[in-house]
């Protein structure tokens, strides 16, 4: 074993999941479609170490542009899915908030920016900090809080 492996994950069903594991490069992945193959991708890190995982937390609410009740729900859904494979794993999660994360980077605020200038915002720090990895707008929430947790700064 290597020691503890750092997940970051971004758990929206267009978010991903973030890791490192010592001697390889980082990896990111698009939200597995099945609550298996989550469990699938998570056993394969587990084997290579210890493993905790960083879980955006984020709030839902029914309404507004794009979030209708029915997109809350499937968020929510996705939300538990990941809590519960994780505690069937026995792997330790931290939930947190995106303004936590995001402030640790310096990142400043979404304030002033449509959320697709603030999605590509975040793609391109990723990418700046991960020139080897495909950064996705997918992946890129999960890169940013995995290198937050990476460098201890949540």
């Amino acid at each position: 074993m290597n020691g503890e492996i750092k997940i970051g994950i971004d758990p929206g069903v267009g978010g991903g999941i973030a890791w490192h594991i010592t001697g390889c490069q980082p990896a990111a992945e698009s939200m597995p479609d099945t609550p298996q193959e989550l469990v699938n991708l998570l056993e394969g890190i587990q084997k290579d170490g210890d493993v905790r995982v960083y879980l955006e937390e984020v709030g839902g609410y029914a309404g507004g542009p794009g979030n209708t009740g029915s997109s809350m729900f499937t968020f929510g859904r996705n939300f538990g899915q990941l809590l519960g494979v994780c505690a069937a794993l026995s792997i330790p999660v931290e939930l947190v908030k995106p303004q936590r994360w995001q402030k640790a980077l310096g990142l400043g605020t979404s304030s002033g920016l449509s959320k697709s200038q603030w999605k590509n915002k975040l793609k391109v720090r990723a990418t700046q900090l991960y020139p080897n990895v495909k950064v996705t707008l997918k992946v890129a929430d999960a890169l940013l809080i995995h290198h937050a947790a990476q460098k201890g700064l949540i």
